[in-house]
């Protein structure tokens, strides 16, 4: 047995990553000279000698950050008191991406969606639902997204062959995990990164994100029923004509379908592996003494029984391996946003500026509404979104500076604020790579995505308010 698929799951282009790396080296630069033009200043301390952040003093005759210091902060950023944090951070990302890895090659993904949708291929209707709650659940349980995209032509060659279309496929797969990217319930690269950031319990009030993830699935159900009813009763109206007859024409039914056996054993295997990462991830979040080893139980899970359960599936040591070393080097792109995107901060803390910043901040938001400050932020890390798409390194840059404001919001709330701005963008901005892919292997273009799928998003956004409002109410 080979493995098909020879590029990485995460195969990011070297355009998108230019345009990242120079956008965060940019914003790196930008922070060297703003150490020497904003004041500087330092924070209090209270009586138990943690910091106080309410408490600033101004400090005079400190100059910038060194010119040298500041260019090599990517670097030193992973020896300052942070550094831990990121370096535990950095393998936690390898080991995840290289497990995933060897899912998808040993045929994990593809088999977990295709037996469930062999249950329902008599009931289309169920089968919609059906897929769209798995991706949706790939996208707020386990922070799959960009890996979707390899299962984009099975779901889009399913539902054509099923009376539908590829832009359906689209729909129930990489809309659905986008949207549940962003719906996020233990999504490791949003709700419990930044939780660790900022130092909330990511399981405080889980109920609430749960809530949110129903409705937001009941929202995209809705589009894609009202897509489907349309081309149903007229089929020249959908986007995918020319792409469709491409697809009837292969009908490929693929490896896995011709060997149930192996099927089987493949199913089995990572339905308890993805059990068992669920209940740790549980475990560790409600269990007082397990919380800050999270990332590291999760390090060690998918360290040796990601390369277990690829074991199990195959039998094949050498093409697992293989496997997870290509998984592993996918991931090494996203290091370096992590790394770039830290070394902000580290030069704002070196230049002593990071207090007056805040301190700023603070004034700013002071005597305005809890609801005003919420969608202040929003539409901050929206623009961020727009120009960084990594949720990692946005997640580094945007609660790094939100741990130290004084805004009023529980961290709960704030977290949840990043988690909005930034995951339903992923399916709208055309600096997203993984929709613009996406699009592109169904033919489909951009701007007619957009004028489509405006519905989609103006409710979505009015819910996300809606959320953000209740969530304030009720002290989330």
């Amino acid at each position: 047995m080979e493995t098909k698929n020879k590029r990485s799951l995460v195969d990011l282009s070297k355009k998108t990553f230019l345009q990242v790396s120079a956008l965060l080296a940019a914003l790196m630069l930008a922070a060297i000279v703003l150490t020497y033009v904003i004041p500087k200043g330092s924070f209090g301390t209270n009586p138990d000698g943690s910091v106080n952040y309410l408490e600033y003093e101004r400090v005079e005759g400190v100059k910038g950050i060194g010119i040298i210091k500041g260019l090599l902060a990517p670097i030193l950023v992973f020896f300052s008191p942070s550094g831990l944090t990121l370096i535990m951070l950095t393998l936690f990302l390898i080991v995840i991406f290289a497990a995933f890895q060897v899912m998808n090659d040993v045929g994990g993904i593809k088999v977990l969606v295709g037996a469930i949708s062999e249950r329902f291929k008599k009931r289309r209707m169920l089968l919609l639902m059906a897929v769209s709650f798995i991706f949706m659940c790939f996208g707020a349980f386990l922070g799959q997204f960009e890996e979707m995209l390899t299962m984009l032509p099975i779901i889009t060659a399913l539902c054509v062959m099923v009376g539908f279309d590829s832009f359906t496929g689209f729909l129930v797969s990489i809309i659905s995990c986008g949207f549940g990217f962003a719906s996020a319930i233990t999504n490791p690269f949003t709700v419990l990164l930044a939780s660790q950031i900022i130092g909330a319990n990511p399981m405080e009030n889980i109920w609430y994100r749960i809530v949110i993830f129903a409705v937001m699935y009941l929202l995209m159900l809705c589009f894609i029923f009202l897509y489907v009813r349309r081309i149903i009763k007229d089929p020249t109206a959908s986007l995918t004509c020319a792409h469709d007859e491409k697809l009837r024409a292969a009908g490929d039914t693929g490896e896995e379908a011709r060997d149930p056996a192996r099927a089987g054993r493949i199913k089995l295997t990572y339905v308890v592996f993805l059990l068992v990462c669920l209940a740790l991830l549980i475990a560790c979040s409600t269990t007082a003494a397990l919380r800050d080893y999270t990332v590291v139980v999760l390090i060690a899970y998918f360290l040796i029984f990601g390369i277990a359960a690829g074991l199990v599936c195959t039998g094949d040591l050498k093409l697992v391996m293989k496997s997870f070393l290509k998984g592993a080097v996918g991931a090494l792109p996203t290091i370096v946003f992590i790394a770039l995107a830290s070394s902000v901060k580290y030069i704002f803390d070196e230049g002593m500026i990071m207090p007056t910043i805040v301190h700023q901040i603070n004034g700013i938001v002071e005597g305005r509404s809890l609801i005003m400050i919420a969608l202040v932020l929003y539409a901050i890390i929206l623009v961020l979104e727009f120009f960084i798409s990594s949720s990692t390194a946005k997640a580094i840059l945007v609660m790094g500076m939100l741990a130290v404001v004084n805004v009023g919001l529980t961290k709960q709330m704030l977290v949840l604020i990043y988690t909005f701005a930034d995951g339903y963008t992923n399916v709208l901005f055309p600096t997203s790579p993984v929709l613009l892919i996406s699009l592109s292997m169904i033919e489909v273009d951009y701007f007619k995505w957009v004028k489509r799928s405006a519905p989609l998003f103006a409710v979505n956004l009015a819910l996300v308010v809606l959320f953000l409002i209740i969530g304030i109410a009720i002290g989330y």
